[in-house]
């Protein structure tokens, strides 16, 4: 039970935890009929910006578009994408992804619909043709042992190719699975916690974390992770790839 005046959410300069506690609705332009929760932005030194969607009936989203690219993944729910005239249904673990200049449309979806969108600003290599949309379904994805560990398991979304700068990963923990050391790199992460319970290290903090949780990590942010209580967690996720670090 949360006593009066305290939260879970921390954020520093460098990492935040973001809680459902303290969300508060936003209006985006191009959404209708759905609740906006602005989780992750630049406003708080973010690379990219992460929203979480909750659908109405009736509800309808179209995202992106010009230098921004997108990617949605349905937490529960579902609803019908459209990117580029192509247009596919998404069940809970159906995920699209819309290059730059390409909006996604959302419509169509059933009530209480919850879909958690990732965008940045499309970082173009002249010569390299720009990526495609993708269309997917987690459940058909391989989830392949991490460094060997069938106990932490990884589904890489989007397509390994130099043309995206752009990678979704999802990432499943038997229980007391961990990430086998502390990891600090170059790139960026925004994450959602799907289900289950454990603990982030972020920077030298520690912090127990559940499922509906987000967490921002900016380059080079220390972090960890171990599943804690008798059931699986896992966490979909983004980062920034196959770019110059100059560019």
């Amino acid at each position: 039970m949360t006593m009066f005046g305290e939260t879970r959410t921390r954020v520093a300069n460098r990492h935040a935890l973001i809680t459902p506690d303290g969300l508060v609705p936003s209006l985006l332009p191009g959404v209708s009929g759905a609740v906006v929760n602005v989780i992750l932005s630049p406003g708080m030194g973010a690379g990219l910006t992460q929203l979480l969607l909750t659908f109405e009936a009736d509800g309808h989203a179209e995202l992106g578009g010009g230098e921004i690219e997108s990617c949605a993944y349905v937490m529960a729910g579902g609803c019908v994408a459209t990117v580029d005239g192509q247009e596919e249904p998404l069940a809970a673990g159906g995920y699209v992804f819309a290059p730059a200049g390409s909006p996604l449309e959302l419509s169509r979806p059933a009530a209480g619909t919850r879909v958690t969108v990732f965008q940045k600003m499309f970082v173009e290599i002249e010569g390299l043709p720009a990526p495609d949309p993708v269309f997917g379904d987690a459940a058909r994805v391989e989830g392949k042992p991490f460094l060997g560990d069938p106990d932490a398991r990884l589904k890489t979304l989007l397509p390994e190719d130099p043309a995206y700068d752009m990678a979704v990963n999802l990432f499943t923990y038997q229980p007391g699975a961990r990430l086998p050391f502390v990891e600090t790199h170059i790139m960026e992460h925004g994450l959602i916690m799907l289900e289950g319970e454990g603990v982030y290290r972020l920077e030298n903090e520690w912090y127990p974390v559940t499922a509906g949780d987000a967490i921002w990590m900016a380059p080079y942010c220390p972090q960890w992770f171990v599943a804690m209580g008798k059931g699986p967690a896992s966490y979909l996720y983004y980062k920034d790839v196959n770019r110059d670090p100059f560019a």
